[in-house]
């Protein structure tokens, strides 16, 4: 069989760059409410803590109902038209929450917001799936994934600099640029393109025709979306999803609570845990490839998140250095297995299937990132300190953790039955 080291090599020159600025820019427009809840917002529109929490997580509600519906145009029709429709409209939704003077119409555009961006997570990993075999698929994904760490790393800063230069409005107009560059470089499918040969085509082709042969036929998304692990992923994903987005939310008003520091300083401390989890995502993205053992690199990593959330719990906020280096851990223990995670799905289902299961597992994500914001912020506004919500997003972890566990792994009936005919 043609190995990946064969096949045309230019994909990740030509792909991988425009696929992580596009996720970039996405997530930098989810991301940024918590900078503008930490710096006025909530003073300059009369906003409560809780209905800050709300605000901040109607995004993920808008995000969580049209995410299999998008998935289902991208599959069918075009990945390219899709994600381009969305770049301008969220491009505008985003310099538009600049300019709200009132709380129900920041509370429509957070809604919009998640709307018109939730086709683009799922598509964008059905376009992976599309372009890169099993054995590049976890780097690929954690090359799109990255945009979530590296957004919030640079617009940390930038973000920062920005409130305190101009005011929180002009930061969201200044950050809502569309990345409208996708149209004109991206193709759906490698027969599309010019810059393969016609042997590379048919090489690479040859290679994803073979990876499909193991893999257990289904009949229709339905039965596909009812499969237990599915189900499963699909709890693993929310759960998971309530502590990376609560933890997103809310981090730079913990920070500035518990340290009282300027926006500045809180924007140089947000960016540290990311960088972190750069690191870590990279390392483990390259080792889940070399290896081919996914759950190995997604579980164990969610624990060690989930033990450091309890530990900075129990000691408590006076102190307060000890507390962020747990934090530091806990960031990149959460976002290091993203790639091997979204690189499973197609390896437990086939391809006419994975998909849509993509964007329901991926909607179940959105869910849960929207109890997270809520919650979260919710807890932070009660307590006045973030303990209870660090003990609660750790036993989200812990639960995802157990779950993961469960998950049977590609051609584990299948070789269940062998072992049991031979016995």
């Amino acid at each position: 069989m043609m190995t990946t080291k064969k096949l045309a090599v230019q994909r990740w020159w030509y792909l991988i760059p425009i696929i992580f600025i596009t996720y970039n820019l996405a997530y930098l427009d989810r991301a940024n409410y918590g900078f503008a809840a930490a710096s006025g917002i909530e003073v300059d529109l009369g906003i409560s803590k809780g209905t800050s929490s709300l605000i901040g997580a109607l995004f993920f509600l808008g995000y969580f109902f049209f995410q299999v519906p998008g998935s289902i145009y991208a599959v069918k029709r075009s990945v390219r038209k899709l994600i381009f429709v969305s770049l301008i409209l969220w491009g505008l939704c985003a310099a538009a929450t600049g300019l709200v003077n009132n709380i129900p119409m920041l509370m429509v555009i957070r809604f919009i917001l998640g709307v018109v961006e939730a086709a683009v997570m799922p598509s964008m990993l059905i376009y992976i799936s599309t372009w890169f075999t099993k054995e590049e698929r976890s780097r690929a994904n954690t090359f799109l994934v990255l945009g979530n760490p590296v957004t919030v790393l640079w617009m940390s800063i930038v973000s920062g600099y920005l409130i305190n230069a101009f005011g929180w409005r002009e930061m969201f107009i200044i950050e809502g640029a569309p990345a409208i560059i996708w149209w004109f470089l991206v193709r759906d499918k490698p027969s599309e393109v010019t810059w393969m040969s016609a042997q590379e085509k048919a090489d690479f082709q040859a290679v994803m025709d073979a990876e499909q042969k193991n893999i257990k036929p289904v009949r229709n998304y339905g039965e596909a979306l009812r499969s237990r692990n599915v189900i499963i992923l699909c709890a693993v994903h929310a759960l998971w999803s309530i502590v990376v987005y609560g933890f997103m939310m809310w981090m730079p008003s913990i920070f500035k609570s518990a340290a009282s520091l300027d926006i500045v300083s809180v924007g140089w401390l947000s960016a540290l845990p990311y960088f972190a989890a750069i690191v870590l995502m990279l390392t483990v993205s390259w080792l889940s490839d070399k290896m081919q053992n996914r759950k190995f690199f997604i579980w164990p990593l969610l624990l060690i998140a989930s033990l450091a959330f309890f530990t900075s719990y129990a000691i408590g906020a006076q102190h307060f250095w000890v507390s962020y280096a747990l934090l530091v851990v806990a960031a990149a223990c959460m976002y290091a297995p993203y790639g091997p995670f979204f690189a499973l799905i197609p390896e437990l289902l086939p391809k006419n299937v994975s998909g849509v299961s993509i964007g329901l597992i991926n909607s179940f994500g959105a869910l849960g990132a929207f109890l997270g914001a809520w919650l979260v912020g919710y807890l932070n506004g009660i307590t006045g300190n973030p303990s209870m919500s660090y003990s609660f997003m750790a036993v989200a972890l812990l639960l995802s953790v157990v779950l993961t566990i469960t998950v049977k792994a590609p051609g584990s009936e299948k070789k269940a039955q062998l072992a049991a005919s031979h016995r």
